[in-house]
């Protein structure tokens, strides 16, 4: 049985404390920063981890990663999907390293530049493809091109996911079915309901009623939710996206940013998608920034062959970096040396034992909890039945609880996603690892049922 909130507090303190007591560097370290980082970290976002501070790298390589006080943690994390090769994978090291000899932002394709688009081709089935500094770059560049060859101006998106820092892609439904802004918005520079429309995922009735009106542009959406939660896509699902938008004659857009994890193709490839776009990030180089936006080739073929699209210029497509040496580089190497056919199974090798440990503990204490499994993303949440929607999803979380497993994993020694209870396999994490996870998981629920 779960501890009362009074006594999960207790349990947290005193992780707490053997935190503060374990990482003395690091808090100096946090302290210093505050001089001059916003909250005194290089994004906020670092604020979030379990501790009262985050803790300070010092150094990653394959799935370890080392912080400035000399512990070394088993890396469950990898950069919240960033890091999905391993870190420091040998084969870009030496593809980075070398680029960076030779120069990294001209404006100029390299030779890697075919390559890489050759192989996003083959893995996803778009032919046309322009690569992006972040998923966020190529989702914000997919809404402009949607909205230019359609003429609509709206954009559909499901509570509660996530597409990088898009201003359309903050909205949430509520219950009668109104769009309104997702809670904790900074800024917004219109009222979203102006923008987009919000439906549940797995919703198809929602879903056509949205589209109905024909005055939708895209469809934004991951395969499966990740951002609050694994939530899959029911059966028959997808087959009622795509006619419901061929129908509505709305584009829509795969995000496979996180959902790359089912493999080398990602879920496009796996379930045998067929968007009209499909945006892939993070991942892709290997630790250095880089991403692309995929086109069908009719669509491009349109985009290109229009004299009003200025693509060069004016547009809002891409920046003087996107495209750089360096990332093109990266994700060669990335490519065709690390997340391949072998590196994959790999990873979900260690993904299958990571689900099936959870599983056993869970199982073992008859707690009223499931894990879900995206190949080698796993995700625990504390309800018995899986949520189907975002809303039902986000309903589950539990800020206290998540906040113990991690501290208390992290004092051991693994280290987990802080946003939710992601945990990541790359080609370098071993079934050892995974072993760790589920042993110090099985420590922390004893904790708390004894509690």
């Amino acid at each position: 049985m779960i501890p009362s909130p009074d006594a999960l507090a207790d349990l947290l303190e005193a992780e707490l404390r053997r935190f503060a007591a374990d990482h003395p560097r690091s808090a100096a370290a946090h302290a210093a920063g505050a001089r001059s980082l916003l909250g005194g970290v290089p994004m906020p976002w670092m604020m979030r981890w379990a501790g009262t501070f985050p803790v300070v790298m010092a150094e990653a390589a394959g799935a370890r990663l080392t912080d400035i006080d000399g512990h070394e943690y088993v890396d469950l994390c990898l950069g919240d999907t960033g890091a999905m090769t391993g870190h420091a994978p040998p084969a870009v090291v030496a593809a980075a390293s070398e680029q960076l000899g030779r120069g990294t932002t001209t404006m100029l394709p390299t030779a890697d530049a075919a390559v890489v688009g050759d192989e996003l081709a083959r893995r996803f089935g778009l032919p046309q493809w322009l690569v992006t500094l972040s998923a966020t770059d190529a989702n914000r560049t997919a809404i402009r091109l949607a909205r230019h060859a359609t003429g609509r101006p709206l954009v559909l998106v499901y509570s509660y996911s996530y597409h990088g820092t898009v201003d359309e892609t903050f909205a949430v439904c509520t219950p009668d079915g109104r769009t309104v802004p997702r809670e904790g918005n900074v800024g917004a520079p219109v009222d979203v309901a102006e923008t987009t429309r919000a439906v549940e995922w797995n919703d198809v009735d929602a879903l056509a009623d949205a589209l109905a009106p024909r005055d939708v542009a895209l469809v934004i959406a991951e395969p499966a939710m990740t951002n609050m939660g694994i939530v899959p896509p029911e059966p028959g699902y997808h087959d009622a996206l795509r006619e419901l938008t061929r129908r509505a004659g709305t584009l829509l857009l795969i995000d496979e940013t996180h959902t790359l994890s089912l493999g080398p193709g990602g879920a496009t490839l796996a379930w045998g998608l067929e968007p009209d776009l499909v945006t892939v990030g993070k991942a892709v180089g290997g630790g250095v920034p880089a991403a692309a936006l995929g086109l069908a080739g009719e669509l491009a073929a349109r985009l290109v062959g229009d004299p009003d699209a200025d693509l060069e210029d004016t547009g809002g497509v891409g920046g003087t970096l996107a495209g750089n040496a360096l990332s093109l580089a990266a994700m060669r190497a990335t490519l065709t040396e690390v997340l391949t056919d072998s590196g994959f199974a790999q990873a979900i090798a260690v993904g299958d034992r990571l689900r099936s440990g959870i599983e056993d503990v869970i199982a073992e204490h008859a707690l009223p909890w499931h894990v879900q499994q995206l190949g080698c993303r796993v995700e625990y949440r504390f309800t018995r039945e899986p949520p189907r929607d975002g809303t039902a999803s986000r309903a589950a979380s539990d800020p206290l609880l998540e906040r113990y497993l991690h501290l208390h994993a992290l004092n051991r020694g693994v280290l987990i996603t802080p946003f939710h209870n992601m945990l990541l396999a790359s080609p370098a994490t071993t079934l050892e690892d995974a072993d760790r996870h589920t042993e110090v998981f099985a420590e922390a629920v004893r904790d708390l049922i004894r509690s």
